[in-house]
């Protein structure tokens, strides 16, 4: 999605120009600075093309009254930083914003067909157009980019020598101009042809630069370019093959996102003056040890008492993971997400806290027996929550949800103690599927069998997109994560229809493990579709009763059926069995999991075999 057009350069409170003193190329909203256009991106404006600087960067010119500090300490500590920031705002009133550096460098005139870098056209100040043609030059279609996360230009020099003897020696050499035109012939690879006033090499086309092979036969390697860190950082050999992509694709950049739900007894906010205390605070034990540290880091006045201290650290060393070997990323973020169910189960009143509370559960009214026939148990109106979501690091080539550690690629140059985040403040609707019920359906054959299938197929898409096989991540596919996951887009496809909300503005965030079965559908927009009372009305037993049976119902038949109920597989690689656009797939905002490990199937059975569906019983009611 290409920004808006650039608007006026924006002006200070009394019409100076910022102290940067830097032109506005153009806007994005908040958020899309963490899920579309975070560091390392590349974002069109216009004509033209940039790449989001680094985090180095940004630690100095972002603003800290337009780029405030928020904390959020269970994701912090997960994610080792001390606080996040969010991203600065995108008005007419703004001093700050996002620093973007020219990426491609390389630029093609339309008129006289010349292709080099951008200040080789001379362009004139803040401009991108050609210095003798006058007209808007075109930046660069393709980019390289390797599975460690580095970019770089497209060899147009050794693309266009590649049939001479020496190759990217001869290149490097001839002191030719590069020339790129088009065919006009077809709209395929094929038409765009490239060539070197050199004359030592025939003119050739773009078709085969995008095979896996295409630049490794040129004797290319990665050479650990990070156009996104500056022209300060130098650049290492990375010695990883080189892919070409387009420089709009989305393998281009994917963001690893991370986040929490703010629970007590972090959500009321006291904590946070003592946020970049907590790793110093965790050595000491004994209660006068504390007492001395935070007497000489706030200089004898702690804005928190120390009892509270006290309470804080303990509640932290609780959800230390029990076994001596879970000390990786992926087990510290589970036990964060155990400790998150935990609260949500037990609830969290509201008249026992302060206004300030940014959680609040409570059990709703109703009769919750009502749900027992449809294997529903647990509903919890969640009127009040926050959710933190931050950019850990990003990937190119790679999917984020396939990486390990090893292939982020980090958000600056050095070491920094805090990350770009936004937060989401809103309601939601949690529930639980009956632990006795959902063993006994997960025990059979043909259920199992079934979901083997998906996890086969994501699994052997996940070892195609990672650098390494042997450290590919295993796939989440079991019968209660794939049963829970189509159960949360069912519901938020009828909470749109029966409620009002886009589906859109609503979200799921799942708890799918050996001892988690919940699923909470909470408002993902912070604007006027969020936080009204809407939603927590649906989560009374009748009313909650009435809209699972009606979501059940509505997802027995498809549009596209019979083709989508008895495919063998569907969506990429497979990965979904009945699930299609037309009947359970939701808006990528709404999905943790991008729209995959989806069958209604499990729901409510097939033709052949009505035994499959958890909510079997629920259709004849």
């Amino acid at each position: 999605m290409t920004p808006p057009p650039t608007r006026r350069r924006r002006t200070g409170a009394n019409g100076a120009t910022p102290a940067h003193n830097l032109p506005r190329r153009g806007a994005v909203r908040r958020a899309q600075a963490i899920t579309t256009y975070g560091v390392g991106s590349l974002i069109a404006v216009d004509q033209e093309s940039f790449i989001v600087s680094g985090l180095d960067e940004a630690e100095q010119s972002w603003s800290h009254d337009e780029s405030p500090r928020i904390h959020e300490r269970r994701l912090a500590r997960v994610l080792d930083v001390d606080y996040f920031r969010l991203p600065p705002a995108s008005d007419d009133t703004s001093k700050d914003g996002l620093r973007v550096r020219r990426f491609p460098l390389m630029h093609f005139c339309p008129e006289c067909n010349d292709l080099q870098r951008h200040r080789d056209f001379n362009p004139p100040a803040g401009g991108s157009v050609c210095g003798t043609c006058e007209v808007d030059l075109v930046p660069s279609r393709f980019v390289v980019a390797c599975e460690a996360g580095h970019l770089g230009e497209f060899p147009y020099w050794q693309w266009v020598h590649r049939s001479t003897d020496r190759g990217a020696t001869r290149a490097a050499q001839c002191g030719g101009k590069l020339k790129m035109r088009t065919s006009g012939r077809t709209s395929s690879l094929r038409s765009i042809l490239v060539s070197c006033a050199c004359g030592q090499a025939p003119e050739v086309s773009m078709e085969g630069s995008f095979r896996r092979s295409a630049l490794k036969d040129l004797g290319l390697k990665c050479q650990g370019t990070r156009p996104w860190l500056g022209a300060s950082v130098s650049a290492r050999e990375c010695g990883l093959p080189l892919r070409t992509l387009q420089r709009g694709s989305s393998a281009v950049w994917q963001p690893v996102l991370k986040s929490a739900l703010s629970i007590p007894p972090w959500s009321d906010g006291r904590s946070d003056p003592l946020a970049e205390h907590w790793a110093a605070l965790r050595e000491y034990d004994a209660r006068e040890q504390v007492e001395i540290y935070l007497k000489g880091a706030f200089k004898g006045k702690c804005p928190v008492p120390l009892d509270e201290v006290m309470a804080l650290l303990d509640a932290e060393r609780e959800e230390d993971p029990d076994s001596e070997t879970a000390t990786t990323f992926d087990h510290r973020y589970r036990a964060l997400r155990n400790k998150e169910y935990e609260r949500l189960r037990a609830g969290n009143d509201e008249s026992e806290h302060s206004r300030n509370e940014q959680f609040v559960c409570e059990s709703p009214l109703g009769d919750q027996s009502v749900l027992a026939p449809l294997g529903v148990t647990g509903p919890m109106l969640v009127k009040k929550l926050r959710e933190v979501r931050a950019l850990k690091a990003f990937t190119r080539l790679v999917d984020a949800e396939s990486t390990t550690d090893s292939t982020e690629m980090p958000l600056s140059a050095r070491p920094l103690r805090w990350l770009p985040a936004m937060e989401v403040r809103g309601e939601g609707v949690f529930l639980r599927l009956d632990e006795d019920r959902l063993g006994a359906w997960e025990k059979s054959v043909a259920v199992a069998a079934r979901v083997e299938r998906m996890r086969t197929a994501h699994q052997r898409v996940l070892e195609q997109r990672a650098d390494d096989p042997n450290r590919v991540v295993p796939s989440p596919a079991t019968p209660r994560m794939v049963l829970l996951h189509t159960l949360a887009h069912v519901l938020i496809s009828e909470w749109s229809l029966e409620a009002g909300y886009p589906a859109a503005a609503l979200r799921e965030r799942l708890y799918a493990a050996d001892d988690m079965a919940g699923v909470l559908v909470y408002t993902a927009t912070s604007d006027s579709a969020g936080s009204l009372g809407g939603l927590v009305a649906q989560g009374e037993p009748e009313t909650l009763g009435r809209t699972v049976r009606s979501a059940v119902r509505r997802a027995e038949w498809c549009s596209s059926d019979p083709l989508c109920m008895e495919s063998e597989a569907s969506g990429a690689g497979g990965i979904n069995l009945a699930a299609c656009h037309a009947c359970v797939m939701l808006p990528e905002t709404s999905c943790e999991h991008n729209n995959i490990l989806l069958d209604r199937a499990l729901l409510v059975g097939t033709p052949d075999d009505p035994r499959l569906g958890y909510f079997e019983g629920v259709l004849g009611q």
